[in-house]
């Protein structure tokens, strides 16, 4: 692939305000992949996708999209279709598997466990860790960077994903080390993370993720993907 082929901007957007986000016992009636977006988190979706059409100004956008419904219904909202050509339904990067039907009381203990043992390799008892995740979305990069190589590949690319799945994106592809993934927040409901192609063809994030910890000092190379 030649350098001029990678496209401008890589835009990964979190999914707007679910119903799970303000009742958490809803997993223990409705399906992850199922659970709808509040009208509030429509609200957040369509502010940040009128700040995404002026980032893409008005270019063409590839889109890859969870499956999960509170990811199709964020990218719905966003009201890009005019600039979509191609919306790609992208298992790979749908949330973190956690359980099917979940026991509330269960899961808070297993989030007390995963806060000890470590977000990166704690795997939920009927689920996946952070680690599976990571697998998954390498698989992903590869079958991207080929799809960068298709004619006329736009030179905007969009992930409508999940906050977890956000920041293992970014471990994979700025090659941060496990100690700093550990510290990052996720971002909030419709919030956005872009990479951004640089004079000499590398990416740079637009911003830094939020961090909750400052225990671990990120290497100048970690400290180096943002802007």
């Amino acid at each position: 692939m030649h350098l001029s082929q990678r496209p401008r901007r890589i835009a990964l957007i979190r999914h707007g305000e679910s119903e799970a986000n303000l009742d958490k016992s809803i997993f223990e009636r409705v399906p992850d992949h199922a659970i709808p977006l509040t009208e509030h988190g429509r609200e957040q979706a369509a502010k940040s996708g009128r700040l995404l059409r002026e980032l893409f100004q008005d270019e063409p956008v590839r889109v890859y999209v969870s499956p999960y419904k509170r990811a199709l219904q964020t990218l719905d909202a966003l009201g890009l279709d005019d600039l979509i050509g191609l919306a790609r339904e992208e298992p790979r990067l749908r949330e973190q598997d956690w359980a099917n039907y979940q026991d509330t009381a269960d899961i808070e203990e297993q989030e007390a466990l995963r806060d000890s043992y470590g977000h990166f390799f704690y795997r939920f008892k009927d689920g996946e860790s952070g680690a599976d995740v990571y697998d998954r979305v390498s698989s992903f990069l590869e079958t991207m960077h080929r799809d960068f190589e298709t004619p006329d590949s736009p030179r905007n690319v969009l992930l409508v994903s999940h906050g977890l799945t956000m920041r293992l994106f970014c471990m994979r592809w700025f090659h941060w080390s496990v100690k700093f993934f550990e510290t990052l927040r996720n971002p909030d409901n419709a919030e956005t993370r872009v990479l951004l192609r640089q004079p000499d063809f590398r990416y740079k994030l637009d911003r830094p993720f939020e961090r909750w910890t400052t225990e671990y000092e990120p290497t100048e190379r970690e400290r180096s993907a943002w802007l």
